[in-house]
């Protein structure tokens, strides 16, 4: 009688290994170790490892091995679609059956869930906020979870709040572990977790989890920080600097504005011999994932992207990583440059800083950390009927915006405090207290990120071993290659910008037409109207003059926009270009001004001259104060309706109106004034909007 063996974990991962990477390849430090600690039963490790180490292929291995030995699939929790569909590959590879159930294949899940429930399926990837669907979790997830040989989550450190990523979504991950068999195995991956981040990853996964961590130095990458240039010199540097740059890479900047305006300038310069692309996170499923493949296959010389482009992405021969501005964390500075240099020698990284990022990196610190008033009145909201309740309707009841729920209802869910259903979010009926003590240390933490950030920028030290230090990794040394160790940048690289190639891209961004959409819903609320906006009391499409922080109007931003003031001729002069390329259907018959954010100045000098290069009657529509800085979406709604009231209604009956505003972020001072102007008669509304603000 012939007796079968199971084969043994190192057996498996020589067969796995010479399929990924080829005959004669073997498995790297620490991964046999990993490995060895995944066939126990209810094994819980954590593994802490550099960008490129090979953490995928411990979990094919594993995956191979324990469905050699007749366990269940592999139950992979990944966060971006871009990732899984990589790791789908790579699983196919190795051998595996893998198949993800996510927005962008729908039409397949049916089959998907068959093949799963005959176990035609070796691996499954799902995101952590399908794992918050609760048909999802009715339907897949409770025939899944007694069943599972393993489950991963990968990039874990979005599990803990301490960490650069929190997704609250992520917290669900704790819910399936404690539906698990107890024998299943789970695997976390990361890296870029500190101490407090692994100690509390730890803590969720269970007092036996066994933390693997190795060293974090790449010594593929060239690390190098330019110096402060203002926001416009950076374009300029990218235009002059990209066709030099060794291979194809990434080139991240801090907004998608800037993302698509960088993408524009380069384009301008190079015309079709500039193969590159804006990525952000805007974008749909397919076009990422061309884009994706485009770079890969360097069908493209760089993606000009968002961090919607980070986690996981896998080139191995990916050339250079440029930040067009210094991420707020240097944990998160390291996760992005961690795309570079998988599989080659030498890969450049460069950082071009500028005194503007501080403020974006106050509003990333800020961003996610719960207000109380703001809770308390979307709990009030949720309330109220004791019905399932959906995020637009909870919008509406609130005055809060619609992110902002999302955001607090995935929060709260973490504590208990509000469910998902299959018919909308409800209240558990849980108390809920505000964890000051908590929200401060995470402020805390974060904002002393920020000031390694700067330390970095200054070059106080090795780049390499500061950015190890920031993930407390005990063998952070000096990398003998980086700009700081060096005491110059690395070729090609040049410190300043050419003169030309600013003027010659300020130019062409302000020539830009930047669209502002009419809002098309009341906010409900104190507000006392709800629902689609009546197309008789709504503006038409908008132009936009100055969006956010634009570089090309930097003077324009510490001056007039800042202080007020008579506007400069080069705005005015981009005003007239804008209605000169507005192509509306009727021309305008009267201007009316309107200082919403106090430059009357300002507004009333546009519409002057606009006024005599059209020979058109101008008016001064007068209002008094603004609303709070962080006035809700009803609140400010309700401000700007009194506040027009009270003021004397421009005579606009019968005619079409050219209505100039100053300055706002959210645009309800034009929806509500083109409401009024439109009821007191007016045939049309054409908002100008002179700056766009970041609210």
């Amino acid at each position: 009688m012939t007796t079968v063996t199971s084969p043994t974990i190192e057996t498996v991962a020589d067969d796995t290994l010479a399929v990924l990477a080829g005959p004669g390849a073997r498995l790297r430090d620490g991964q046999l170790e990993a490995l060895q600690a995944l066939t126990e039963h209810g094994a819980r490790v954590l593994v802490v490892q550099a960008t490129g180490w090979g953490k995928s292929a411990v979990y094919w291995i594993a995956t191979s091995w324990l469905r050699a030995h007749g366990r269940g699939p592999t139950l992979v929790i990944s966060p971006l679609l871009s990732l899984m569909r990589d790791q789908v590959a790579a699983a196919e590879r190795a051998g595996l059956r893998a198949a993800t159930l996510n927005s962008s294949n729908i039409g397949q899940w049916q089959g998907i869930e068959a093949d799963l429930a005959t176990g035609q399926i070796d691996v499954l990837l799902v995101s952590p906020e399908r794992l918050a669907n609760p048909t999802f979790g009715a339907r897949v997830m409770k025939s899944l979870t007694g069943s599972l040989g393993l489950v991963v989550v990968d990039e874990a450190h979005s599990v803990s709040d301490w960490g650069h990523d929190f997704r609250p979504d992520y917290r669900r991950v704790t819910d399936v572990l404690r539906r698990l068999n107890p024998e299943t195995p789970v695997l976390a991956t990361t890296a870029t977790a500190n101490g407090r981040v692994v100690d509390d990853i730890a803590a969720q996964f269970g007092d036996d989890t066994v933390v693997l961590r190795g060293p974090l130095a790449r010594a593929s990458l060239q690390l190098a920080v330019l110096p402060q240039l203002d926001p416009l010199q950076r374009f300029a540097w990218v235009v002059d600097h990209l066709p030099q740059l060794p291979g194809s890479g990434i080139v991240y900047t801090l907004t998608v504005a800037d993302a698509e305006r960088l993408t524009e300038a380069v384009r301008h310069r190079y015309g079709a011999d500039a193969p590159v692309a804006a990525y952000t996170g805007q974008l749909d499923s397919d076009t990422r994932e061309r884009l994706e493949e485009d770079l890969r296959a360097n069908r493209v010389k760089a993606l000009i992207a968002t961090s919607a482009l980070g986690m996981g992405y896998d080139k191995p021969d990916l050339g250079f990583v440029i930040h067009v501005g210094a991420p707020p964390s240097p944990v998160s500075y390291y996760q992005q440059v961690g795309r570079a240099g998988r599989a080659i020698d030498h890969a450049l990284v460069a950082l071009l800083p500028s005194a503007g990022d501080d403020g974006v990196w106050d509003y990333f610190a800020t961003a996610t950390i719960p207000k109380e008033p703001q809770v308390r009145r979307l709990l009030e909201a949720l309330g109220a009927t004791g019905d399932a309740m959906s995020v637009p309707q909870l919008e509406a009841e609130s005055g809060l915006r619609r992110s902002k729920v999302d955001l607090l209802l995935k929060q709260l869910a973490v504590d208990g405090i509000t469910e998902r259903t299959a018919d909308g979010w409800v209240s558990t009926g849980k108390p809920w207290s505000y964890d000051q003590e908590h929200y401060d240390g995470v402020l805390a933490v974060r904002r002393r990120e920020a000031d390694i950030m700067r330390s970095y920028i200054r070059g106080d030290q090795c780049l390499m071993q500061l950015l190890q230090q920031s993930l407390d990794d005990p063998e952070a040394e000096p990398c003998g290659r980086c700009s700081v160790c060096l005491g110059r940048l690395p070729e090609p690289l040049r410190p300043d910008a050419d003169p030309e190639t600013v003027a010659r891209v300020r130019q062409l961004l302000r020539e830009g037409q930047q669209l502002l959409e009419p809002r098309k819903m009341w906010p409900g609320g104190s507000f006392g109207r709800r629902g689609r906006i009546p197309a008789a009391e709504a503006a038409e499409e908008g132009r936009v003059i100055v969006h956010a922080d634009a570089a090309e109007w930097g003077e324009l931003l510490a001056g007039a926009l800042r202080t007020d003031g008579p506007p400069p001729p080069d705005l005015v002069e981009a005003c007239v270009r804008t209605l000169a390329q507005w192509g509306w259907a009727e021309r305008p018959e009267t201007v009316v001004a309107l200082s919403a954010a106090g430059h009357p100045q300002l507004v009333g000098g546009v519409a002057d001259a606009l006024g005599a290069a059209g020979r058109l009657p101008v008016q001064r529509w007068a209002v008094d104060g603004t609303p709070p800085a962080d006035a809700t979406s009803v609140d400010e709604a309700t401000f700007w309706r009194e506040a027009l009231e009270a003021g004397a209604l421009p005579d606009v009956a019968g005619q079409v109106v050219l209505l100039i505003v100053d300055a706002s972020s959210s645009g309800w001072v034009v929806t509500v004034a083109a409401a009024q102007l439109r009821m007191a008669g007016a045939r049309a509304i054409l908002p100008l909007l002179l700056h766009r603000t970041v609210g």
